[in-house]
């Protein structure tokens, strides 16, 4: 595709207007459009700000019948934003099949740094941030969350989850049911807004505080939970030992594989637990 119009990825507050970028604004005041998650929402955001450009939606449910509406429209020499009604588009929002295809046809796409309530609430939470994990929201059906929960045992990083307030109290069961006390689970609520709060300890913990009033279980929530910790029961002392030696000297995969080979171990487990 020529160089025209551009199709600008826009993230926009998550609670706090005061979080808009001074160039996510520029950019808004000077595209021929806005594509929205949803406009009557947006409308809000865009009138705080001044901002009068015509608007169109780009959701879940028509966000394949817009796509060639808009890389018609950047073909022409439009550009633009897409914005979904908070935080960072594509991130648990629409605006993937739009930005895949415009990529596809090498279409002109920029995204814009700015909020994202997951990375907002994991630099908060106190949780290892070397390595984590972001997973969207967790299933509805029961069977299908209990098994994603049930893979966290086996986490060697900090997993990062949304979750509506109709079922946070419920996922939080099942987590108290399904993991140890021993890993750390942080609940952010309410991020960049007037109420935010981060409650950090067992499920049991975050359990009591939100059955304590029933305004705590409304909002929106970020679950973090922490890594399962190294798991040492098939790995020897000395297999320990010498992984932490060859690890100074070689990079750990190849580290673990002579582990693995010497001590009959598997490769995997050895490097996994080098990571932590």
């Amino acid at each position: 595709m020529s160089d025209t119009g551009c199709l600008y990825i826009v993230p926009t507050p998550i609670g706090n207007l005061q979080d808009i970028t001074l160039r996510a604004l520029t950019v808004l005041k000077s595209v021929d459009a806005i594509a929205c998650e949803d406009t009557r929402h947006s409308r809000v955001l865009l009138q705080h700000f001044s901002i009068d450009k015509p608007t169109f939606a780009v959701h879940d449910h028509n966000e394949s019948m817009m796509v060639n509406k808009v890389i018609q429209r950047l073909e022409k020499g439009e550009s633009i934003a897409l914005i979904s009604d908070a935080g960072t588009p594509l991130i648990s929002d629409p605006g993937y099949v739009l930005v895949h295809a415009c990529r596809e046809i090498n279409a002109n796409v920029v995204a814009l740094p700015g909020p994202c309530a997951a990375v907002t609430a994991l630099s908060g939470a106190g949780l290892p941030t070397d390595q984590f994990i972001f997973r969207g929201f967790l299933p509805v059906k029961q069977q299908a969350k209990q098994q994603a929960i049930e893979t966290l045992l086996h986490s060697y990083c900090t997993s990062v989850f949304y979750e509506a307030p109709r079922r946070v109290l419920d996922t939080m069961k099942m987590m108290e049911q399904c993991l140890p006390d021993t890993i750390t689970i942080v609940m952010a609520k309410e991020i960049t807004k007037t109420f935010e709060t981060f409650i950090s300890g067992s499920a049991s913990t975050i359990i009591a505080w939100l059955e304590a009033e029933q305004a705590h279980q409304k909002g929106e929530f970020v679950l973090m939970v922490g890594p399962a910790g190294k798991d040492t029961s098939d790995i020897s002392p000395e297999a320990q030992t010498l992984m932490r030696s060859l690890q100074s000297h070689l990079p750990p995969k190849k580290a673990a594989g002579i582990v693995a080979e010497h001590y009959g171990l598997k490769k995997n487990a050895i490097y996994q637990w080098s990571l932590t």
